[in-house]
């Protein structure tokens, strides 16, 4: 499955499909946070530190996740406003042009995984399943995109990228 992801002309297709549907839903959610100038995450980093995540036993099941939102997150409020407004954004454009797509992806789903951890299920589970795919396929998913010619290119002057995989 993995060989046929990176390397079949089909799963180029269908990963450019998913790259585009999942860059659309970050630039959309990164445009709309910007677009309104009154986004805010402090309410929500409210809410994950006073009802946090539980196990089965009704226990703080990430402790350690509501620890970095209170000492971390909320003193910084204003830097992880604007980080997640246009990391948002910018995740999205990466994606839709197939620009770096990898590196988009993995920041996508680290999103993802924060949202997760602060209790906020909404889409996230089925994006980090699409983003799992685009990753998987690595460099295939970005040649219907940039990619194409930004990634020979970063090979050429970066001389230790060219021993990635495709």
């Amino acid at each position: 499955m993995v060989k046929w992801l990176r390397s079949s002309k089909t799963s180029m297709v269908i990963s450019t499909i998913i790259r585009l549907y999942v860059g659309v839903v970050w630039f959309l959610s990164g445009f709309g946070k910007i677009s309104s100038g009154n986004f805010s995450a402090s309410s929500m980093i409210d809410m994950a530190i006073k009802n946090p995540v539980t196990d089965a036993n009704g226990q703080p099941a990430y402790d350690f996740y509501t620890s970095f939102l209170k000492s971390v997150v909320q003193p910084n409020i204003d830097v992880f406003n604007f980080l997640v407004e246009y990391g948002e954004l910018f995740i999205g454009l990466g994606l839709i042009f197939g620009t770096l797509t990898t590196a988009a992806t993995f920041f996508a789903m680290g999103l993802n995984f924060n949202y997760l951890l602060a209790g906020m299920i909404s889409t996230n589970p089925l994006l980090l399943f699409l983003e799992l795919i685009i990753l998987v396929a690595g460099f295939n998913a970005g040649k219907i995109g940039l990619d194409r010619w930004v990634v020979p290119f970063m090979r050429e002057k970066l001389p230790f990228l060219k021993k990635s995989v495709e």
